[in-house]
């Protein structure tokens, strides 16, 4: 299922390891302003472009027929910038140890 656009614009500035308050200097709203856009605003389109650019993103329309290509894209690691890859393999590894806790401690049986 497609999240709304304003839960893709939280997770992207979560994903930059952005506050809400940080986008004061990057598009000039205030932290309430803008926590209400992302909780449940209704932002014109030149105030969504705006966002866009200050979480260093753009807003594009894609083409159903095209959508699924497009998802793959962006769920392929490959395409990941560095930063966002690090934060993935990080949860990957929290999560592995979360399950195991002794992974890496004792020494392989082979």
């Amino acid at each position: 299922m497609m999240k709304s656009l304003l839960e893709q614009l939280k997770e992207r500035r979560l994903a930059l390891d952005l506050k809400q308050k940080d986008m004061m200097l990057r598009i000039g709203v205030s932290r309430q302003q803008y926590q209400h856009l992302e909780s449940k605003g209704n932002p014109r389109l030149n105030t969504l472009e705006l966002i866009a650019k200050g979480l260093k993103s753009e807003l594009i329309l894609v083409p159903q027929e095209k959508l699924s290509m497009v998802k793959a894209i962006l769920e392929d690691d490959e395409f990941l910038p560095p930063m966002l890859k690090n934060k993935d393999s990080k949860q990957r590894e929290e999560s592995a140890l979360a399950n195991d806790p002794w992974k890496n401690l004792l020494e392989s049986d082979e």
